[in-house]
């Protein structure tokens, strides 16, 4: 009885820290979705009739797309626990390892995912703020021009904070969605019983007959609707935090049922009175409770712009272990919650992206034509991975779960098919911003391996270097440690050594790191050592690719009878490469991209956590 008690109140305190992390984009979502369809360029005609068939597109849509796709069948999909797009890509991969043009799609799809989830990043606090202090102009609308000053304010304080980490306010972000959710769907019920015929559009047959009748409008119809799906991406990626269970839990349990009586209570609204459709969130809550309202929103969509700025920071981590960036400067800012980090360069780069868009669409109604793109894509290839993985890995229920997902991927290429309507009126900034970063993706994964061929071709084996003749060369107390991508080849911080100091030290390692596909890495699998003469060893230290690397505390691990380590006696030597144009394989203007990209990396010695005060670090030049 003991043990079901503390199972259950575990459970429910990852429920209430899931309800502040996971479910804070789409709770946020009520506050443009349903406005979207009858407002802007393609606003469908106010009719009781166009309202009972939006209300009921979007419930079947939610429950198709997130309840079942997301929170019954995709979430059965980890990565030792871990989700999100770049998990997935990584499990895939090791799945195709074997099958070499396979493995490339799968990646690159996965990767192109990635990158359109930046853009999804940068969009997610500027439209949910801004529809958020939109609320203002209905409460006062003298203050109407104060909206996009207040909006930039609050975003600039909210980016600035990102530094102290989400420690210290994360206990309140549980309790303060609860309240956001609770009062949803307060406003939704008290609305709906005033005008219960909008219940009729629980019915799918609403949507049907819309889509029969106006199959044109009802194709515009759908990016308005999806956008009520935002969100649903995150109900994954943040799985690794609070586990399947949890996040089930707050779906079925406390968000989809408030989320849904807030639609129809804003759907109700608009039955009563057309007028309303310009903000019916806002003009359900009676006038008194406005401002308050209001207060309330806005951290709510600061509890949800901070959920997608964390993934932005845990994405930058994995595609860095991945080898799709090079090493940046991550500051983890919690002692106990190693999820906790701060990655400064990405901060400053999206609140910059973040101002310049408020400020060039001015309304969340504008900045919703671009939203869709980027989620409804990531979505598509989430789908598409997940059909991949379940056709090689599933035992059971594979056919019947196969033509699921054929059929979330035909409902979801009809969504995005309806976003790319809106290209012209912000869809291609998502686009643009995820090819530009899915090309610097693919730039560093391929200048690094090129780099590696260069490396190998000028390099002498490790073998021919161990096991052939060596002049007369003095030896000097300590153990030398040369950080090697490559373990066959001889790394070329030696030569330089032997070159300018012409010593070798009593013990010599070469260090190879070795990113995990995995998230994890225990530590009885951390490191691997292999004696290669009496006084030189290779050792393989491996991080998975949510952990920071830190290699002090690695080899404090190894337990070998010859190799002794001791700390003060410890020199690191590291090589820092300088890429030159040359008749390489990759084009001159992703050279220099490469070469700018390689100048932005963090260095190993503080990447690797090593001591400042015992690392020599030597240049080479590479030509590509």
């Amino acid at each position: 009885m003991s043990s079901n008690h503390q199972g259950n109140s575990r459970l429910g305190a990852l429920t209430l820290a899931a309800l502040g992390i996971v479910f804070g984009d789409i709770g946020t979502s009520p506050l443009y979705a349903f406005k979207e369809a009858f407002t802007g360029p393609h606003a469908l005609a106010i009719s009781p009739e166009n309202v009972l068939a939006t209300l009921s597109a979007l419930l079947w849509a939610v429950l198709v797309i997130v309840s079942i796709k997301y929170v019954w069948i995709v979430l059965k999909y980890d990565n030792d626990g871990e989700g999100g797009v770049l998990a997935l890509t990584a499990l895939a991969h090791r799945l195709t390892h074997d099958a070499p043009r396979r493995s490339l799609l799968v990646v690159s799809a996965g990767v192109f995912a990635a990158a359109l989830f930046y853009g999804d990043a940068i969009i997610t606090p500027a439209i949910s703020v801004l529809s958020a202090v939109e609320g203002i102009s209905v409460a006062t609308p003298r203050f109407e021009h104060f909206i996009i000053p207040i909006t930039i304010g609050i975003l600039i304080g909210l980016f600035f904070i990102q530094k102290h980490g989400t420690g210290s306010v994360g206990t309140l972000f549980g309790p303060v969605t609860v309240v956001w959710f609770l009062t949803l769907g307060g406003m939704g019920i008290h609305s709906i019983s005033q005008t219960p015929t909008v219940l009729q559009a629980i019915s799918p047959h609403h949507a049907l007959q819309f889509t029969l009748d106006h199959p044109g409008s009802a194709f515009i119809l759908l990016s308005a609707v999806f956008l009520a799906l935002t969100g649903g991406e995150a109900l994954y990626a943040d799985m690794g935090h609070f586990g399947r269970k949890a996040v089930r839990l707050g779906w079925y349990g406390l968000v989809f049922p408030c989320l849904m009586l807030n639609y129809f209570g804003q759907g109700a609204l608009v039955l009563r009175d057309a007028h309303m459709a310009a903000n019916p969130f806002f003009l359900m809550a009676p006038q008194a409770l406005l401002i308050p309202l209001v207060v309330l929103a806005t951290a709510a969509t600061v509890i949800a712009s901070q959920a997608t700025i964390s993934g932005a920071y845990s994405m930058t981590l994995q595609a860095s272990r991945l080898g799709y960036l090079p090493r940046v400067r991550i500051l983890h800012t919690s002692d106990k919650e190693r999820g906790q980090i701060y990655v400064p360069t990405v901060n400053w780069l999206m609140l910059l992206a973040v101002i310049a868009l408020v400020m060039a669409f001015k309304s969340s109604g504008a900045l919703a034509a671009a939203y869709g793109i980027a989620v409804s894509g990531t979505m598509i290839i989430t789908t598409l991975l997940t059909a991949f993985v379940t056709r090689i890995q599933a035992r059971t229920l594979r056919r019947p779960t196969l033509i699921a997902l054929g059929a979330f991927t035909l409902l979801e290429l009809g969504f995005f098919a309806s976003n790319l309507s809106k290209l012209g009126e912000g869809g291609w900034f998502p686009l643009t911003l995820g090819a530009g970063i899915f090309l610097m993706l693919t730039t560093w994964k391929e200048g690094t391996g090129l780099v590696a061929d260069q490396r190998r071709k000028i390099d002498i084996p490790m073998d021919d270097f161990i096991h052939g003749p060596h002049p007369d060369v003095p030896t000097v107390f300590g153990t030398a440690v040369y950080l090697t991508s490559d373990p066959t080849i001889v790394p070329s911080a030696l030569f330089h050594n032997l070159k300018h100091y012409k010593v070798m030290h009593q013990q010599t390692v070469f260090l190879h790191v070795l990113n995990d596909n995995a998230p994890y890495v225990h530590d009885d699998e951390r490191v691997t050592v292999v004696e290669l003469t009496p006084s030189a060893f290779r050792v393989t230290v491996r991080f998975g690719f949510r952990e920071e690397p830190d290699i002090p505390k690695a080899l404090a691990l190894i337990k070998h009878p010859t190799l002794s380590l001791e700390p003060m006696s410890t020199t690191f030597f590291v090589a820092r490469s300088t890429i030159a144009d040359g008749p390489g394989a990759l084009p001159a203007w992703r050279c220099a991209l490469y070469g700018w990209m390689t100048r932005q990396a963090e260095g190993a010695a503080t990447y690797y956590s090593l001591p400042a005060n015992q690392v020599v670090e030597l240049g080479t030049q590479v030509m590509l």
